[in-house]
């Protein structure tokens, strides 16, 4: 019996928060900088994904410039590869999630009438706005940087990311998994089997979509990926 992912989220995403910051921390070495997700924030971002499905959504993400990264983290994850002032914010966890847009791949990246009032946009890209930050869904693709998602990150101050999410039924979006890159699952170690054409599945959400996979990248404006780990309130990796 698979319980809604909504009831089992605890339980569930901190088992994937526990094997992603272990892969965060065996491959330090290939980031030049690195960024703090608390879960609570993810969890929030989770949540809006899966009740948005099959609409991709875009969220602009701030600094809690109150907490820094604390300097045990960052001498622990920090590798040989290390850059300083990269991005806006760098060196400060990521703060509360606002969601901006919803929509298809084509229009998710433009900020709304109601966020911006277009004097800036020749300036600032169509995502000239507040945020330093920006996260968006690839419903049923990979989280890897389109030629459309690098063309937006250009206007970014601080990071890109990308959140992937494979489910079915597909609908009009089948699974998309012919790309180059470095691919980030968020995934407990173990996802239950179900025995009929589906596959396996870490759980069932209100919209009726069962969810396979999901993946976690961030990457700067300048094409290098940015080392994401997940952590607790306070900046500690989980």
């Amino acid at each position: 019996m698979h319980r809604p992912i909504a009831d089992m989220a605890e339980d569930w995403l901190t088992q994937s928060a526990i094997g992603y910051n272990k892969h965060s921390l065996e491959n330090k070495d290939g980031y030049s900088a690195i960024i703090l997700m608390p879960l609570d924030t993810l969890r929030i971002i989770i949540d809006w994904t899966f009740k948005s499905l099959p609409d991709e959504i875009l969220i602009g993400i701030d600094p809690d410039i109150s907490i820094k990264n604390p300097k045990k983290v960052e001498d622990e994850y920090l590798g040989l590869n290390f850059q300083n002032d990269l991005f806006a914010g760098q060196g400060y966890i990521l703060g509360k999630p606002h969601l901006v847009n919803r929509g298809d791949s084509f229009s998710v990246h433009h900020v709304p009438e109601e966020w911006n009032d277009g004097l800036f946009t020749n300036e600032r890209g169509a995502r000239g706005s507040r945020f330093t930050h920006w996260l968006h869904t690839h419903p049923n693709a990979p989280a890897i940087p389109s030629i459309a998602d690098a063309d937006a990150a250009q206007w970014t101050e601080g990071c890109d990311i990308i959140l992937g999410i494979k489910y079915t039924p597909e609908g009009i979006l089948p699974w998309f998994d012919d790309v180059n890159g470095i691919r980030r699952q968020l995934n407990p170690d173990e996802i239950d089997e179900n025995k009929n054409r589906s596959g396996k599945y870490i759980g069932i959400v209100k919209t009726g979509h069962k969810i396979h996979d999901l993946e976690l990248i961030s990457f700067h404006k300048r094409g290098f990926g940015i080392n994401i780990i997940l952590t607790d309130q306070d900046g500690y990796p989980i």
